[in-house]
């Protein structure tokens, strides 16, 4: 039996994570966490589900002196990294935030790491770092130019990551993906953002009632339907994703950088009439102007994954909104 840090584990992706990774490994999770976005209760309902396998430490991922002291007592196999703010318009009004969270707490974090001689460490990137790319499907090839703050600090963290690569002690691997919706079967750590920006869990949402409306922005985009196609993936299949890489450098000792998508993407407006479809209920939509910054498409190829990590998504837009759908009724109760 093995043991594993999950930074960030308290959040919405993370949690999921922890889920997965006790579900399907004899591993024990320690999650560490200072709470200021992740949740109090998916702990509860961690520790509640998972008893003595799984440890809750509340730090900062930068506080050295907490870690120093955890891990001189509790080894560690791998690391994988989930802490990180990622509202991109919040980046732009608030940038001191965003850089001093998501790079130099995790230079801190990683600084810890290399003196522990942790080796493994899985860093949960995004398709931010691409920006506005020239091709779509989007490869990993790609230039990275990000056009926001939020996704310039993950490109500044996969640099430090590669930096640190030239060490024999440490191998890392970062992945990119877009859109993440739906929880798992369970129900057990869904999706609480304050405040909520996700398409789906806000369509859910107006669709149970707690919102008079959805706003639609951008009806006049060369699409097929004129709204703008994303990329989304179930939560579970990007947990597969992440264990997977985690497998795969630990075999391979090889630094890995990988897109995950679902290799087709759905329009808005899709998105939307597919929540109507799911819930069996119809609510008031609001078509808007564009965002700056909106491209029409992005979506993600998932070519790389599957050749090295032998993954694809394997869930539906549908399975991720009747989870977000049940999960969301799970809340009112």
């Amino acid at each position: 039996m093995g043991h594993l840090l999950v930074a960030g584990g308290a959040g919405y992706i993370g949690a999921n994570f922890v889920k997965y990774l006790l579900d399907h490994t004899d591993d024990h999770v320690t999650v560490v966490d200072n709470l200021s976005t992740g949740r109090h209760e998916a702990v509860k309902a961690l520790e509640n589900r998972f008893g003595s396998r799984f440890t809750f430490l509340l730090s900062d991922l930068g506080n050295a002196e907490k870690l120093h002291s955890f891990l001189h007592k509790n080894p560690v196999d791998g690391v994988f990294h989930f802490g990180a703010f990622s509202l991109v318009g919040e980046s732009q009004y608030d940038p001191l935030k965003y850089y001093y969270n998501n790079v130099a707490q995790t230079l801190a974090l990683l600084k810890t790491v290399v003196e522990h001689e942790i080796r493994y460490f899985i860093f949960s990137s995004s398709a931010a770092v691409y920006g506005i790319p020239e091709k779509i499907p989007v490869k990993e090839d790609a230039l990275s130019r990000p056009i926001n703050h939020y996704g310039k600090t993950k490109a500044m963290t996969e640099e430090i990551l590669a930096a640190l690569s030239g060490r024999e002690d440490f191998v890392y691997a970062s992945l990119r993906y877009f859109n993440v919706a739906g929880t798992d079967e369970e129900l057990l750590t869904g999706e609480c953002h304050d405040p909520e920006t996700h398409l789906i869990p806000i369509a859910v949402k107006t669709a149970m009632g707690k919102r008079d409306h959805m706003a639609l922005f951008g009806t006049d985009y060369e699409t097929r339907d004129g709204t703008a196609v994303r990329d989304y993936i179930h939560v579970t299949d990007l947990c597969e994703a992440h264990w997977a890489a985690f497998k795969k450098i630990r075999k391979s000792g090889d630094p890995l950088i990988v897109n995950l998508g679902s290799a087709r993407g759905y329009s808005v407006k899709e998105v939307l009439e597919t929540v109507k479809d799911v819930t069996g209920k119809d609510f008031k939509i609001i078509e808007e102007g564009r965002r700056p910054g909106d491209p029409p498409v992005l979506i993600a190829s998932s070519e790389k994954a599957k050749t090295e990590l032998g993954w694809t998504a394997k869930r539906s837009l549908e399975e991720m909104i009747v989870t977000s759908w049940e999960w969301e009724k799970k809340n009112r109760k």
